[in-house]
């Protein structure tokens, strides 16, 4: 089979799979530049509540698939940043599930997501020191948001490999499941995020991405998505409740 990214969605949630396992799931120009308009297809779908994104068997992301990138580094740098910003846009809610090495290009599409549950074998590394890349601003901007100035300073200086519980420690990682229940925890977590009012989770990511110019928008769009009322009404009634307000509406 050809590397690519493979879609499903089942119960609301979209899984992507990066599949290329014999290079460890290596991300190719093809499979790069495919990413940003799958992403816009899923959120157009209303269907779809939250997105999951992986690897094929027991590796997430080993980087990029250099025998694939024949024009200039800048260019080769280019699709992977044009990539995370469409994840990192994503409207609704979305998950890295990782196992084994999440390395390179798969580490920046990892921190493109909300949040980062992990197996506890994985393995992670931002690893352009090895290779004399200058890393993207942005994508240097998102690590230290998630894991602070000295933890991404130490995985960009050196390149080095943490493991899961280090990654936990610093941020880079929300969840840590015990071996085997890796599965079991995202099940559980995803039917928890495609229950909520997908209203609050647009809103609350805008704003905790730093968006400053839609305090108005929001509040015109919950004075009239009838979430708030819903919400209130279930919790009055002891029942669950039935939002209905989408970003695809």
């Amino acid at each position: 089979m050809e590397p690519q990214l493979q879609h499903s969605v089942t119960d609301s949630v979209a899984t992507v799979v990066i599949h290329h396992p014999a290079k460890r799931n290596a991300m190719t120009a093809a499979m790069w530049r495919s990413l940003p308009p799958l992403l816009d297809t899923l959120a157009a779908d209303a269907d779809v509540r939250a997105l999951v994104l992986t690897g094929e068997g027991g590796t997430f992301c080993a980087g990029a698939d250099i025998s694939t990138l024949q024009g200039s580094a800048e260019e080769a740098q280019g699709l992977a940043v044009a990539a995370e910003e469409a994840l990192a846009a994503f409207p609704k809610p979305t998950l890295a599930v990782i196992r084994g090495h999440c390395v390179g290009g798969g580490s920046q599409l990892a921190a493109a997501c909300d949040l980062r549950f992990a197996a506890e074998g994985a393995l992670f590394g931002v690893t352009p020191a090895k290779l004399g890349i200058v890393y993207p601003a942005s994508s240097t901007r998102r690590l230290v948001a998630l894991v602070g100035p000295a933890a991404a300073k130490y995985l960009l200086f050196s390149g080095e490999l943490i493991d899961a519980e280090r990654a936990l420690r610093t941020g880079l990682v929300d969840e840590v499941p015990a071996e085997g229940e890796l599965d079991k925890r995202v099940a559980e977590f995803t039917r928890i995020l495609v229950s909520r009012s997908q209203l609050t989770q647009a809103a609350a990511k805008e704003f905790a991405n730093g968006r400053t110019d839609r305090d108005g928008y929001w509040a015109e769009r919950a004075r009239d998505s009838g979430d708030t009322a819903e919400g209130v009404a279930a919790f009055l009634e002891r029942r669950q409740p039935r939002f209905t307000w989408t970003t695809s509406g």
